[in-house]
């Protein structure tokens, strides 16, 4: 069993409230959007980081971290990216892969609106967090939280901050 903290879109920003809510967690993945290596390094300081770049990111995140990462936590295989969209909409780059790696779960960022969906022509639940940091459009800033354990998602909570 694992305990994740899922966010992304920080923009150079991380809220003390976030590393918080994380606390107990055993890992943290952020989608992309970090903004700063000063984010990524306190993450890292305090938790096993995965992470993605974002299209914000430059050259020292990009050289840190890749586009899009495939693994296995828990039984459960996840594909995380920066631009991925959600059930019925996919990034035109993501659903190939999508289709061919038939992951349980997909977590990614860049609309900075929180979303949690169930593909079911793809058996994979879909998570975006939302956005973390005080930069873009978005009204709340959110994370995530949940449990990976023998191949299941479990447990989800949503935290919403003020911007």
């Amino acid at each position: 069993m694992k305990r994740i903290g899922l966010l992304s879109d920080t923009h150079g920003w991380l809220d003390s409230k976030v590393m918080e809510f994380f606390r107990q967690c055993d890992e943290v993945w952020h989608c992309g959007d970090i903004g700063d290596v000063a984010v990524a390094d306190a993450l890292s300081a305090h938790f096993q980081l995965r992470a993605v770049y974002g299209n914000i990111d430059g050259g020292v995140l990009r050289q840190m971290f890749r586009a899009t990462e495939i693994f296995e936590c828990e039984g459960v295989k996840v594909v995380m990216t920066h631009i991925g969209g959600y059930p019925g909409r996919y990034d035109l780059r993501i659903k190939p892969l999508l289709l061919a790696e038939a992951p349980r779960l997909f977590v990614c960022g860049h609309s900075h609106i929180a979303k949690v969906m169930f593909d079911k022509k793809l058996n994979c639940l879909h998570i975006n967090p939302g956005a973390a940091g005080r930069y873009g459009f978005h009204k709340v800033r959110t994370v995530v939280r949940f449990v990976l354990d023998a191949g299941n998602v479990r447990d989800l909570e949503l935290a919403e901050y003020e911007k």
